[in-house]
């Protein structure tokens, strides 16, 4: 050990600056060397001039601190460097500095002017690294200045300055509570923050310092609802159990009606039986006959603000990170109204693919919340089935769950589950399984036969263990209906010979002393065995033989005297001082004596009384009083730090708290305004597109039918906003339009949510119907909206919205003059004259005012490509790919829906209230022989990043009719399936959408030249070739261009600079194909080219972006052309 130590010492001094140190290299023996000279060429290039060097020496150190080797005798030669100019070494320093400044305090304290003079440093990384360093050094003298620089960084420009002022916070408090008033002002302000990154940390801060002050959240309630699906995952952990708690101090209890009628109340008593006294039984009926005087009194009304956090909450169900999904579930149960708690279990069950650990925790939560809602996990029944991998615990717990979700119509399954589970190795988890038949037969009466004889077979087991536990189960379950079952008693009492299990053997004498009176003849002798054997029996044991005696003494004192007598004088003198106490008190009350007072007369009483059954109960049953997914829950114990989560109020606190101050408002509602009136200064626009009254429509129909209660319309305005414009955020839009939002609601404190969106939408009709009428006179009719299409994908992306913005708003000014509703109606009629693919966004106009985009196109492009014979498909997918060729899906078959059916396509066109959304085109047929109404949308389900733009919900359809509507989905570039529930006034359908991924692009014009550029671009790892062979029918130009066009809604590239297509010249024998379009979503380029060779040979290739996209898109346009 010497010589290498001494080998290391030498190799670590003699080192040079440049060489890689051995303490680098974990294979280097470096861990051996001794103290002595260690680091020094670490310390060397520290105390170097050369930036390079220093910053070379901290990655070094870094690197060590992350392998957990100690760094800290380089604290001197490290600090020393804080000062650096270098920006990296600075950062690298402060990391160290973090690191170790508690552990070497005084060293960091006289460094201290020195991190005061990074708080001012011009890059926000510095600044809060040396907030960060400064808030670690716990030491009480610096308490001021750490004070100062947290109110300093709590109002600086950076919000990552501002989340490590807030990390910051809890710090300060742990080090000196008294500064608490200060900090909650510093928290105050915080919470006022309108950046995601901000807002998981300052509650955080609040959670540690200030929990019991729920009126800071008031003011940032809605604010902090709307920001939630944005703040980083650990931050929506905490923002949600915070929210948990405020909820339940500031909302009425949505089950109020029926929280003491739900399963928890009535069901539980015949699920686990009920061991309460008929007084209380009495007080709950009076309860019960409370709560429903009080239902009859005042119907219950969820507060909009109750209904935003559900609503903004929901999505992240979908959440990757367990913890986030967890708290949702918990927020859930907690909150939500009985009816929408199902969602949650779908998200617990997925994340039962976990790790153990988390599984574990998920299904400590679910055994809880089966024994309030159990019909939540039913469906899931069978991903509660053990597997033989799972660990002990899991398995027990899942046992649990299994056992509680049993009843009359599952117990056949979860029996014949148990059966196997039996012959299980693990003796643990079979002993659980034999509990949880018990239960299951106690609980369910129909089974409780069945499960008797199965647990009698089990006594022939040759595990003792199985036999032990199957003794002590029956012995709970014969109280039940002991009469029937004598003989199962007799065959108990034969296994007094071989049972050894103290436990089981104390639950067989009990039995056999018990009912007596069943087995008058076994049970003398069975006290004959015992008392040969007292002495070497366990104590749990000898007191149920001392009852057994007493027992026969009492029933059959002719046959039993004597060896009472003679067992009674043995307890006299056991070594437990409970048997020999047990003895005397016997001996006294079975024997009467002249000095044996009053109580012998009733000695048979008291020893033959009738014993209630017991009650087998889940160890779950009363978690719940913990918040699910905390620390407490898990331990069933108080935790330190726990949270207590507070009873619903009696009556609704005041909703007006939540409302923002008027001053903000009116800044804010100017600054609308300005938003406004940009928004309208360009006809021609996007922007303009897409906040246009089809969206207000949408936001108005999609509030009336409840999905945007409580928030507002967030529609029409956001979207045209954020495109409009860039420089204002997206926290900013959403909380000028809650305040906008909360005023109105103390304005119009009665008026219900819904009228307001309508308002809304009605005033933004208004305001195109005015600016059509000036535009009207320029306006000229020249061609159909198919011409119109055409002319939009070959001009440009842009023309694409514009001109259907203009379509839209003249339809809408002609429409927008009588009331909403008879419009609605008046859409429906036109509807049902269309074809499938006929999209509304494109209904025919009562007079031709629509003005083509042709005339643009004549004046720029047309001069452009004069001389090119351009046929109609080189520009346009419209006519390659006409409306009778896109194809329909079936969403919904009419015998699922029940006389419902729908079909969708992909109607290739843009989808003006969302340039990113994929436009649906979903068509509604009535085969029933009654109306379908309220036809919408709920409880969409998607992955990370898709959105979804509901269709306007359709009022009424009759009987025999057909409606056509048109959604939008974002699909993200992926072909991920949006999932949905189709709802109508009665029923609700499980549906999902899938898009090819031809449907996930958008055509986009490209000369050759652009395209052949474009290509070059795209090479290597994001070019793919395919050589085929085309089929028979496939040979010709417009086939192959059909077939391609037709698998993805791509644009043909005119051929131009080569003359392939110019009238004169023949066209060449192989011809090139191309093919241009964008991804929705991203812009990504997808270019695709089809080389034709001789005797229908030819090569594909495909070059985009996004590697996945064209790997699937080379397989659908090969299929496309090879069948």
């Amino acid at each position: 050990m010497s010589s290498s130590s001494a080998f290391n010492e030498e190799k670590g001094g003699s080192s040079s600056v440049g060489e890689p140190e051995y303490g680098h290299d974990p294979a280097s023996g470096g861990i051996f060397s001794s103290d002595y000279k260690r680091h020094d060429d670490l310390k060397e290039m520290l105390d170097s001039n050369k930036d390079s060097l220093k910053l070379e020496a901290m990655k070094r150190i870094v690197a060590m601190i992350a392998r957990g080797k100690n760094a800290s005798d380089l604290f001197p030669a490290v600090v020393k460097n804080v000062a650096c100019k270098n920006i990296e070494v600075k950062k690298l320093v402060y990391v160290y500095l973090v690191r170790y400044a508690e552990e070497q305090q005084d060293l960091a304290l006289l460094s201290i002017s020195t991190f005061q003079r990074g708080l001012k440093d011009p890059n926000q990384l510095i600044r809060a690294s040396a907030l960060r360093v400064l808030s670690s050094i716990r030491v009480t003298i610096i308490v001021p200045i750490m004070m100062l620089a947290i109110k300093e960084a709590a109002s600086d420009m950076s919000p990552y300055v501002r989340k490590t002022a807030a990390h910051a916070i809890p710090k300060l408090y742990s080090l000196d509570p008294e500064q608490k008033d200060q900090l909650i002002e510093v928290i105050e302000k915080l919470l006022a923050d309108k950046t995601t990154l901000v807002a998981g940390s300052v509650v955080m801060a609040f959670e540690e310092v200030c929990p019991e002050r729920i009126d800071l959240i008031h003011k940032n309630y809605r604010k902090l609802c709307n920001l939630l699906i944005d703040v980083e995952e650990w931050g929506q952990v905490v923002i949600i159990n915070m929210l948990t708690r405020y909820a339940r101090t500031q909302f009425l209890n949505p089950n109020i009606n029926e929280s003491l009628l739900e399963e928890g109340g009535g069901g539980e008593k015949t699920f686990y039986g009920s061991d309460e006294d008929e007084d209380e039984d009495e007080e709950e009926k009076e309860k019960k006959a409370e709560a429903a005087a009080m239902a009859k009194r005042k119907p219950y009304v969820m507060d909009p603000d109750h209904r935003l956090l559900l609503r903004n909450t929901k999505p992240l169900l979908q959440s990757r990170n367990a913890a986030v999904v967890m708290a949702v579930a918990q927020l859930y149960f907690h909150l939500a109204p009985k009816a929408e708690v199902g969602v949650i279990a779908k998200a617990l069950v997925r994340l039962l693919r976990s790790h153990s650990e988390v599984q574990y925790v998920v299904l400590q939560n679910v055994a809880t919340m089966t024994i309030k809602r159990r019909g939540m996990f039913e469906p899931y029944l069978k991903s509660f089935y053990i597997r033989s991998t799972d660990p002990t615990q899991i398995k027990i717990l899942k046992l649990e769950v299994l056992t509680n979700l049993a009843n009359e119509t599952n117990i056949s399954t979860i029996l014949r589950e148990f059966q196997t589970y039996i012959k299980s190795m693990d003796k643990d988890f079979v002993a659980a399984t034999i509990q949880a038949i018990g239960r299951c037969a106690t609980n369910i009466g129909e089974v409780r036969d069945t499960c008797l004889n199965g647990l009698v077979q089990l006594l022939s087991n040759r595990d003792e263990l199985v036999v032990a536990e199957s003794v002590v189960v029956i012995k709970k379950l014969l109280q039940m209906q002991p009469e029937k079952h004598s003989d199962i008693i007799k065959h108990m009492a034969k296994l007094t010979d071989n049972i050894q299990v103290p436990m089981a053997r104390a639950s067989i004498l009990w039995l056999i002393g018990e009912y007596c009176e069943h087995v008058p003849k076994i049970a003398p002798d069975v006290l004959r065995k015992m008392a040969k054997s007292f002495t070497n029996e366990e104590d749990i044991v000898k007191l149920q033989i001392l009852n057994l005696a007493a027992k026969l003494y009492l029933t059959n004192s002719k046959q039993t005297k004597l060896l009472t007598q003679y067992v009674l004088n043995l307890a006299k003198y056991d070594q437990n001082y409970d048997i020999r106490d047990r003895a005397r008190f016997i001996r006294q009350l079975i024997v009467p004596t002249e000095k044996s007072g009053a109580l012998s007369k009733y000695a048979k009483k008291l020893f033959l009384a009738l014993k209630p059954a017991p009650v087998l109960e889940s160890p779950f049953k009363d978690r719940d009083h913990f918040q699910l997914g905390s620390l407490s829950h898990l331990l069933n114990a108080k935790a330190g730090g726990y949270q207590e989560l507070p009873d619903w109020p009696e009556s609704a606190p005041d909703p007006s708290v939540r409302n923002v101050e008027v001053p903000e408002w009116t800044k804010c509602s100017s600054r609308e305004k300005r938003k406004e009136k940009k928004v309208e200064k360009p006809f021609y626009s996007d922007s303009e597109g897409e906040s246009g009254p089809t969206e207000s429509a949408d936001s108005e129909s999609d509030s009336a039918s409840g999905s945007e209660s409580g928030s507002g319309s967030e529609g029409s305005g956001s979207a045209s906003e954020s495109e409009e414009s860039g420089e204002v955020s997206v926290s900013e839009e959403d909380e000028g339009e809650e305040e906008e939002k909360k005023t109105k609601k103390r304005e119009l404190k009665k008026a219900v949510q819904e009228s307001e969106s309508e308002q809304s939408s009605e005033e933004e009709d208004r305001k195109h119907e005015r600016k059509m009428k000036q535009r009207k006179s320029d306006s000229e009719s020249e061609s159909d909206e198919e011409e119109e299409s055409e002319s939009e994908s070959s001009q440009s992306e842009s023309d694409d919205s514009e001109s259907e913005a203009e379509v839209r708003k003249k339809k809408k000014a002609a429409e927008s003059k009588p009331p909403s509703k008879p419009v609605k109606k008046e859409t429906k009629k036109e509807k049902k004259e269309m074809s499938l693919l006929d999209l509304d966004d494109f209904e025919p106009a009562p007079s031709p005012q629509v003005t083509p985009v042709n005339n643009l196109l004549s004046n720029s492009l047309v001069t452009d490509l004069e001389g090119l014979s351009l046929s109609e498909a080189v520009l346009s997918p419209a006519t390659i790919a006409p409306s009778s060729a896109l194809k329909s899906y079936e969403l919904l078959h009419r015998i699922t829906g029940e006389g419902l059916s729908v079909e969708y396509c992909f109607s290739r066109q843009p989808f003006s209230p969302d340039a990113n959304m994929v436009a649906v085109q979903m068509q509604f047929t009535n085969s029933s022989t009654s109306d379908t109404k309220n036809l919408h949308m709920e409880d969409v389900k998607l992955q990370s990043g898709m959105r979804v733009k509901d269709f306007p919900e359709i009022e009424s359809l009759p009987a025999g009719e057909t409606a056509t509507a048109v959604m939008g989905i974002d699909f993200c570039d992926s072909t991920q399936a949006a999932n949905f529930q189709l709802c109508t006034h009665t029923r609700k359908f499980f549906v999902s959408i899938q898009p090819p991924v031809g449907e996930l692009m958008r055509p986009v014009f490209l000369t050759e030249n652009e395209f052949k550029k474009e290509q070059g671009q795209l090479m290597g790892m994001n070019e793919i070739t395919e050589k085929l062979t085309l089929d028979a029918k496939c040979r010709n130009e417009h086939a192959i261009v059909q077939r391609v066009t037709t698998a993805a809604n791509l644009s043909r590239v005119p051929c131009g600079s080569d003359r392939e297509c110019s009238p004169p010249v023949p066209p060449p024998e192989h011809p090139v194909h191309r093919f241009a379009g964008r991804t929705v979503t991203s812009g990504s380029l997808v270019l695709v080219t089809v080389a034709t060779r001789e005797e229908g040979a030819a090569q594909l290739t495909i070059n985009c972006e996004k590697m996945v996209i064209g790997t699937m898109l080379v397989k659908d346009i090969l299929l496309a052309l090879t069948q």
